[in-house]
């Protein structure tokens, strides 16, 4: 009989304890997800093993590369219905390739709520589920039964239809509503038409349904969801606790849910597949919550701290602290499950992305806490078990050969950044961060490997930063008072002279002597020029900075004061790869990086 060495022996509260030590051999355990069962005197003790190498996935002829930044509800084209699409995306993506980009990097494409009475919630960073896709997204003239489908193409003939597509057409912020609401009258035809027919689309369709069983169960919930139009925490008992009516699971409703999921994984799956030919593949960014309403929190509601909610403490930022509005990960309940929930977000994000962005890559080491009816000051930090939740990131990426990015912005403790470049977690780097006030400074540099960029959706655009107009706009939402707003506006003016210089003087551009709209051009495509010759691995361009746009997506901290995650752009992608002086300068950041990588 063989024994298990003893590791460490110690009398607690008058009980004996022994850690015994097993080790396992590589070639006993292969990489993957293993149960191990331990009979010790005929009574069975069982826990989760997660084989896995100690970093994630890099190629190791990965090259310098860059690509183009935008969100794509945001895109604005002759085609897309009000808000951008997955046929949008293409055209960028094509657009970007032609010029030698890498990889196209967009925001969250999750399900939100956009339709259900009571329940409207558009940021991509609160959705319905992290399992399941936005169908806004979907191009409906793209699929196949539009072709059959009479019911669906005499209603996009209607007058009605053809004025209201015009009308979501020329305004000026996004319609989420008005645009789901047309999308979803033709996806619904379309999905009647697939079940009455029986051929390879259909048999298609089954398939997908077979693969994925969960999309059965999240149809059921949305369908539940609309009928009550509220809160599945207002539902009968029943209901609330995941027993679904059969009504709602084969209702049209349901139906309708689970064609846009299969339409959404062909459309999002081809995308995906042509984006890995040409380059390093799309790049998607994966949110740190959930909304509380939505599926995930109903159907893994033990893997979530639903009293309480995620958010940051008191900073110079923001002096309150910030409450983000969604129930934070259960460290203790996910363990109990094996990470089950957190192993399917990740692979199904790494079933299309090349690269994966980890929003707030702190929440693996710790997450800020703050229980219901309290004040975000009065938050905690919660533990999480990070060597767990890195070998699942690394098990995964290995498997989907794509790399990671981790999200380390703002106040992170030095041995996040020490742990993340021991898993080989990519760095991100932010220009407007690193812009210094002394001209012999400049630009300070990116981190080695680094992904760089100059801003992020929570920022503000490159001229807004440059001319100050982020100040003002926090100032007139009482975010900043004049004192503080005076002391940063003189910084920033520093920062500006200091940039100027520095460009100047290594070369990078023509300056004019007046800040006019082609002088913020110049400063921008100096500092891109910089980033292209710096030892960053990639360089994302914000595609709005390229045609100097001022206003934000998102103004972090805040709810009605600002049309959060609604603003099209002002300039369609065709029309700003017609601009010589953004061609021009687009090629020069290609061929510097080529440069680089040699």
């Amino acid at each position: 009989m063989s024994y298990l060495p003893v590791q460490e022996e110690a009398v607690i509260d008058g009980i004996d304890h022994v850690m015994l030590r097993l080790d396992l051999a590589d070639e006993v355990l292969p990489a993957g997800y293993h149960r191990l069962i331990l009979d010790i005197e005929g009574i069975e003790h069982e826990t989760s093993l997660i084989s896995a190498p100690n970093r994630v996935y890099r190629s190791v002829e990965a090259s310098k590369t860059w690509g183009l930044f935008a969100p794509v509800y945001a895109l604005r084209s002759d085609s897309n219905w009000g808000a951008g699409d997955l046929s949008d995306l293409r055209r960028l993506m094509e657009l970007g390739e032609t010029l030698g980009a890498g990889t196209t990097a967009i925001l969250p494409l999750l399900s939100t709520f956009l339709d259900e009475a009571g329940l409207f919630a558009p940021s991509p960073y609160t959705p319905v589920s992290r399992l399941f896709w936005n169908e806004m997204y979907v191009d409906a003239t793209k699929v196949p039964e539009l072709e059959q489908s009479r019911e669906a193409r005499d209603l996009i003939e209607t007058e009605d239809f053809r004025a209201s597509l015009a009308r979501r057409r020329e305004e000026e912020w996004i319609d989420h509503a008005g645009v789901m609401s047309l999308k979803r009258q033709v996806l619904q035809c379309l999905s009647r038409s697939l079940l009455a027919s029986d051929g390879d689309r259909k048999r298609a369709y089954e398939a997908f349904l077979k693969e994925h069983p969960y999309v059965h169960e999240y149809a059921g919930f949305r369908a539940t969801c609309e009928r009550h139009s509220l809160s599945w925490m207002g539902w009968p008992e029943a209901e609330r606790e995941g027993r679904l009516q059969s009504r709602d699971l084969q209702s049209s409703s349901a139906d309708y849910h689970r064609y846009v999921q299969w339409v959404m994984h062909e459309q999002l799956e081809d995308l995906a597949a042509q984006a890995r030919r040409a380059g390093e593949g799309l790049y998607l960014d994966l949110p740190v919550g959930v909304h509380s309403d939505g599926y995930d929190c109903w159907r893994w509601r033990d893997s979530f701290a639903l009293a309480a909610s995620a958010g940051a403490p008191p900073d110079p930022f923001f002096t309150k602290g910030q409450s983000w509005g969604f129930p934070p990960l259960s460290p203790e309940g996910s363990r109990e499950q094996a990470h089950r929930y957190f192993i399917d977000t990740i692979r199904n994000h790494l079933s299309y992305a090349g690269i994966l962005r980890v929003d707030h890559v702190m929440s693996l080491h710790r997450l800020f806490w703050i229980p219901d009816g309290f004040e975000p000051a009065e938050g905690v930090y919660v533990r999480y078990p990070a060597d767990e939740l890195y070998a699942i990131l690394c098990l995964e990426s290995h498997k989907a050969r794509a790399r990671i990015v981790g999200e380390n912005l703002g106040t992170v403790p030095d041995y996040v950044n020490e742990e993340m470049d021991r898993r080989g977690l990519q760095r991100m780097y932010v220009g407007q961060f690193s812009i210094s006030s002394d001209p012999d400074e400049g630009l300070l540099p990116p981190q080695p490997g680094s992904l760089a960029c100059l801003n992020t959706h929570d920022m503000p655009t490159f001229a807004a930063f440059w001319q100050g107009d982020d100040i003002d706009m926090r100032i007139k939402m009482g975010l900043l008072d004049k004192e503080t707003a005076a002391s940063e506006l003189a910084f920033r003016k520093q920062q500006r002279e200091a940039v100027r210089a520095w460009l100047l003087e290594r070369g990078y551009g023509k300056l004019a002597t007046s800040e006019s709209d082609q002088d913020v051009f110049e400063v921008l495509a100096g500092l891109l020029k910089a980033l292209a010759e710096s030892d960053a691995q990639n360089l994302l361009v914000n595609l709005e900075d390229l045609w100097v746009e001022t206003r934000p997506q998102n103004v972090p901290g805040t709810t009605d004061e600002y049309p959060n995650w609604r603003r099209r752009m002002s300039t369609k992608m065709d029309e700003v790869f017609g601009m010589a002086h953004v061609l021009r300068l687009l090629r020069n950041i290609d061929r510097r990086r080529r440069r680089r990588e040699k």
